[in-house]
């Protein structure tokens, strides 16, 4: 039997979210629909795709061929930059559902600000048409910062529901954290495990050996106890089932310490102040 992750949290328009996804990211389209397919075999109930990826449709076929009921579901998407501002993103929105063959998406991001664009307010505004439409359940941005935070909220009526960044150990991002939390904005956490950057640390390894775990599931319990949603990305149905099983252990405050200690400012991704791609 599958374990169906029972941890959800309660975005700031309270909506349930499960804390614990599947993402696609660098998945080929042709190959995602198994991957997506083994995910929800394995319980998984939270699947993350963007514009960008190109494997919308194979995601949107492996929902199809599950026969899980769509409100058990939680999808989300995102938009790329070359479609940011009002009119665009409206089309993009209707462009990402048709790949899905959903008549709605449960999140969908601004994937970047962009700041050199100067469309994030423009774009945010068309999300938030949408929400009002009821044509998607909660609206969010990806890898903003602070700053960027505080610029969209001067013009914005509705606060972001999740702000996806990248934060695993070795980039922990306390102040976009505290950002976040200051303005009620759930953390997501995208490459949660440093695309497997950080599973070698002997801190980790020996956590790990302490409680008869991988790696893997040692970081991602980490977010977990630190009350962030992560969306761990793998082939292999065996990693993907690892993944999905963190929800029977639980780490000391020592042991959450030592992980902490690992904070490196250790980017995998681009700098989303100067990243405009």
């Amino acid at each position: 039997m599958p374990v169906i992750a029972p941890n959800t949290i309660t975005l700031n328009n309270g909506i349930e979210m499960p804390r614990l996804g599947f993402g696609v990211f660098q998945v080929p389209d042709a190959e995602t629909t198994e991957a997506v397919a083994s995910a929800l075999d394995a319980g998984y109930r939270s699947i993350d795709t963007a514009a960008i990826y190109g494997n919308e449709a194979g995601v949107g076929r492996a929902i199809a061929e599950s026969g899980i009921a769509r409100d058990e579901l939680f999808v989300t998407t995102k938009l790329w930059n070359t479609d940011q501002g009002f009119d665009a993103a409206l089309a993009a929105y209707d462009a990402s559902l048709a790949k899905l063959g959903l008549d709605y998406a449960d999140l969908y991001l601004i994937h970047w600000p962009a700041p050199a664009l100067g469309l994030y307010k423009d774009t945010w505004r068309a999300l938030e048409r949408l929400l009002e439409e009821g044509r998607v359940r909660a609206i969010g941005v990806s890898n903003f910062e602070p700053e960027h935070l505080e610029d969209l909220a001067a013009t914005a009526d509705v606060v972001p529901a999740v702000n996806q960044i990248e934060l695993h150990p070795a980039l922990q991002q306390s102040q976009a954290r505290a950002a976040n939390a200051g303005r009620g904005i759930a953390t997501q956490a995208w490459s949660p495990l440093a695309q497997g950057g950080v599973l070698d640390d002997p801190a980790i390894a020996a956590i790990a050996a302490r409680h008869g775990r991988t790696p893997a599931q040692v970081v991602l319990r980490w977010h977990l106890q630190q009350d962030r949603i992560v969306i761990p990305k793998s082939v292999t149905p065996s990693r993907i089932r690892e993944n999905l099983d963190v929800f029977g252990f639980e780490l000391d405050p020592g042991e959450l310490s030592a992980i902490d200690a690992l904070d490196r400012g250790g980017r995998t991704g681009p700098a989303p102040r100067t990243f405009n791609g």
